[in-house]
């Protein structure tokens, strides 16, 4: 068996900015970049024709709606990149339950962290500031790294094979049954939180050991 959990709303809590729109506005204007004036619609247009399931990172996103209105990024090609960091830079709270869901699930083999995340950066922000790290997981898979968004399958697959097992023997843990629960769709087992409560995921996985035992 190999486990894999949902970061953000299952293990951690973070603050999201209130207004995203001007959240990235400022942090552009802070890098010199000229915000348009209509920039609540170009912001919240879609500028690049991606496969469905596909993640578009979120800088690329902005880069792209900056240009629709005709602002030169010349000299501030990171300038997205940095701005969006720094717009969703995270406060974080470890949720209760956490590490003792992480370290039962290490007992039964190999951990991953499997998240939906369109902007660089806040995963690995995140994992320094909650009460586990990288060290505490065997591999990380994110959207914005792979460019799959769950339910995909191939955000799953992937997770599978960093893990080194097959997609049958994958039990992926998180809080919302239409992303998360797409596991199933591989063939693995979704343990959702508003069915399994995060103290009670320890039991869980050990029922699932048993019952694959007994097969």
């Amino acid at each position: 068996m190999g486990v894999s959990f949902d970061l953000f709303g299952t293990l951690v809590s973070v603050d999201r900015p209130t207004d995203p729109t001007e959240a990235v506005a400022r942090e552009l204007e802070r890098r010199g970049v000229a915000v348009p004036d209509d920039w609540a619609d170009a912001y919240a247009e879609p500028h690049i024709d991606a496969p469905e399931g596909a993640e578009v990172p979120l800088p690329a996103h902005v880069a792209h709606a900056l240009r629709s209105r005709g602002v030169d990024l010349e000299g501030t090609e990171n300038a997205a990149r940095r701005a969006v960091v720094a717009a969703f830079d995270p406060e974080v709270r470890t949720r209760d339950g956490a590490l003792e869901a992480l370290d039962a699930a290490r007992e039964h083999g190999p951990v991953a962290i499997c998240s939906n995340c369109s902007v660089p950066e806040l995963v690995g922000r995140t994992l320094v500031r909650a009460d586990f790290g990288r060290d505490d997981v065997d591999a990380i898979v994110t959207s914005v790294g792979c460019g799959w968004r769950k339910p995909a399958p191939q955000i799953f697959e992937l997770t599978a094979t960093r893990l080194g097992v097959s997609t049958a023997e994958l039990v992926h843990v998180g809080d919302d049954p239409r992303t998360d629960g797409g596991v199933e769709r591989v063939g693995g087992t979704a343990v959702i939180l508003e069915e399994t409560p995060l103290l009670e995921v320890p039991n869980r996985l050990a029922t699932l050991t048993e019952a694959d035992d007994e097969r």
